[in-house]
């Protein structure tokens, strides 16, 4: 016993926290079963690498920032025909991410914009990919204050060191002069840097009335489209549609 207690004071402290909780179960399976020595601690290797990732997982998709977490089997291609599952399978590699590349998901509310980019963030998470998500109202609000908020100023960083950066639902509140020009700051930080994905209510035509100055516009969509891939997402509400009614 007296040696098993320094096994697990030792795993404390070189942070073996697989073994330092299993030491008990470990030892006894091992004696049971009579284990080898190699596959014993090849085991326990592989056992703390797996608690190791599991746990850094769950630091990124804390540190992305979902509203809820979606993922990709519940997107429901038989509502939405815009998208094929072979373009779906194509976008779950990441390698667009690797090759810098944007997304640019338009359409009307309720047609799966939200569902597909929390569900893209959250696959890239699981491979290993720094997601960043905000609704694009937050992210005006972060640029605007991070000057005078740590929180603000903290999540820009979180935006700046991410492979992939999420803005969801640009053009559904009118921007400032002030807050467009923080925003072509933004995208041209990014560019060639973060991918981005992007979701929005108004068709490309319109962001110059969005961001209120022709040139400001060109130049942010010469950034964004010079690597992207768009989307036209159309077709009913699916939240209208799948309604749920207390009578």
């Amino acid at each position: 016993m007296e040696k098993l207690e320094s096994i697990k004071d030792h795993a404390k402290k070189l942070k073996l926290n697989y073994l330092n909780t299993n030491a008990d179960s470990i030892v006894e399976n091992a004696d049971i079963n009579n284990i080898s020595y190699q596959n014993l601690l090849l085991s326990i290797l592989e056992n703390e690498v797996d608690l190791r990732e599991k746990k850094a997982q769950e630091r990124r998709v804390k540190a992305a920032g979902f509203p809820v977490l979606k993922t990709i089997e519940e997107f429901d291609l038989t509502f939405q025909r815009s998208i094929t599952q072979r373009q779906i399978n194509s976008l779950i590699e990441m390698d667009w991410i690797d090759r810098m590349y944007n997304l640019i998901l338009l359409g009307p509310p309720g047609v799966g914009k939200s569902h597909l980019c929390i569900a893209l963030g959250y696959k890239a998470v699981e491979m290993g990919y720094k997601v960043s998500f905000t609704t694009m109202d937050n992210l005006m609000h972060c640029l605007k204050t991070q000057e005078i908020s740590r929180k603000s100023k903290g999540k820009i960083n979180n935006v700046l060191s991410s492979s992939l950066l999420i803005i969801d639902e640009l053009g559904y509140l009118p921007i400032s002069r002030e807050e467009a020009n923080l925003f072509f700051q933004l995208i041209s930080a990014l560019h060639e840097q973060t991918s981005l994905i992007i979701t929005s209510n108004k068709g490309l035509e319109d962001w110059t009335e969005l961001l209120g100055d022709p040139a400001l516009t060109t130049a942010v969509l010469d950034r964004i489209t010079y690597r992207c891939e768009l989307f036209n997402m159309t077709g009913k509400s699916y939240r209208l549609e799948h309604r749920e009614s207390l009578f």
